[in-house]
Protein backbone atom coordinates (compact mmCIF):
# COMPACT_ATOMS: atom_id res chain seq x y z
CA UNK A 1 0.00 0.00 0.00
CA UNK A 2 1.70 3.34 -1.10
CA UNK A 3 0.58 7.23 -1.36
CA UNK A 4 0.31 8.48 -4.99
CA UNK A 5 2.07 11.94 -4.36
CA UNK A 6 0.38 13.38 -7.34
CA UNK A 7 -2.81 12.41 -6.41
CA UNK A 8 -2.85 12.33 -2.73
CA UNK A 9 -5.00 8.61 -3.69
CA UNK A 10 -3.83 5.76 -1.86
CA UNK A 11 -2.80 2.88 -4.28
CA UNK A 12 -3.68 -0.95 -2.87
CA UNK A 13 -2.42 -4.13 -4.38
CA UNK A 14 -5.37 -6.40 -4.47
CA UNK A 15 -6.30 -9.10 -3.33
CA UNK A 16 -5.46 -8.16 0.30
CA UNK A 17 -6.97 -8.21 3.71
CA UNK A 18 -8.99 -5.88 5.04
CA UNK A 19 -10.02 -4.42 8.43
CA UNK A 20 -13.84 -3.10 9.08
CA UNK A 21 -14.34 -1.95 12.68
CA UNK A 22 -18.23 -2.14 13.51
CA UNK A 23 -19.82 -0.24 16.15
CA UNK A 24 -23.27 -1.13 17.25
CA UNK A 25 -25.74 -1.81 20.03
CA UNK A 26 -24.56 -5.09 20.98
CA UNK A 27 -22.44 -8.15 19.39
CA UNK A 28 -25.05 -10.71 18.67
CA UNK A 29 -26.75 -7.28 15.97
CA UNK A 30 -23.22 -6.93 14.29
CA UNK A 31 -22.60 -10.17 13.91
CA UNK A 32 -25.77 -10.90 12.17
CA UNK A 33 -25.37 -7.75 10.17
CA UNK A 34 -21.82 -9.35 9.14
CA UNK A 35 -23.01 -12.71 8.41
CA UNK A 36 -26.15 -10.98 5.78
CA UNK A 37 -23.17 -8.74 4.05
CA UNK A 38 -19.99 -10.75 3.70
CA UNK A 39 -19.69 -14.36 2.33
CA UNK A 40 -18.85 -16.78 5.48
CA UNK A 41 -15.78 -18.24 4.08
CA UNK A 42 -12.72 -16.10 4.90
CA UNK A 43 -13.99 -13.69 7.28
CA UNK A 44 -12.74 -13.00 10.80
CA UNK A 45 -14.81 -11.93 13.53
CA UNK A 46 -13.81 -10.64 16.79
CA UNK A 47 -15.29 -9.12 19.36
CA UNK A 48 -12.79 -5.68 20.31
CA UNK A 49 -14.28 -3.55 23.25
CA UNK A 50 -17.30 -2.33 24.98
CA UNK A 51 -18.34 1.01 26.34
CA UNK A 52 -18.56 1.63 29.73
CA UNK A 53 -21.79 1.75 30.11
CA UNK A 54 -22.80 -1.38 28.09
CA UNK A 55 -24.18 0.63 25.56
CA UNK A 56 -22.19 0.09 22.26
CA UNK A 57 -19.49 -2.47 21.41
CA UNK A 58 -17.32 -2.54 18.74
CA UNK A 59 -16.35 -6.22 16.65
CA UNK A 60 -13.05 -5.99 14.30
CA UNK A 61 -14.32 -7.82 10.58
CA UNK A 62 -11.32 -8.87 8.38
CA UNK A 63 -11.65 -10.56 5.20
CA UNK A 64 -9.78 -10.75 2.02
CA UNK A 65 -10.73 -8.36 -0.79
CA UNK A 66 -10.05 -8.69 -4.57
CA UNK A 67 -10.47 -5.19 -5.42
CA UNK A 68 -11.64 -1.47 -4.50
CA UNK A 69 -15.39 -1.82 -5.56
CA UNK A 70 -15.39 -4.78 -3.28
CA UNK A 71 -13.45 -3.16 -0.50
CA UNK A 72 -16.12 -0.24 -0.66
CA UNK A 73 -18.96 -1.76 -1.52
CA UNK A 74 -18.53 -4.19 1.44
CA UNK A 75 -18.21 -0.77 3.64
CA UNK A 76 -21.17 0.30 2.03
CA UNK A 77 -23.37 -2.39 2.77
CA UNK A 78 -22.21 -2.33 6.46
CA UNK A 79 -22.72 1.32 7.02
CA UNK A 80 -26.70 1.48 6.21
CA UNK A 81 -27.43 -2.00 7.76
CA UNK A 82 -29.71 -1.20 10.36
CA UNK A 83 -27.87 -2.89 13.08
CA UNK A 84 -24.51 -1.42 12.66
CA UNK A 85 -23.85 2.19 14.19
CA UNK A 86 -20.80 3.22 11.95
CA UNK A 87 -18.02 1.50 10.33
CA UNK A 88 -14.24 2.73 10.60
Amino acid sequence: MTVNPVTEQLEMEYPCQWLYKLIGADEISLRQAVLEVIDVDGVTIELSNTSSGGNYVSLNVEVRVCNDSERTGIYEALRTHRFVRMVL
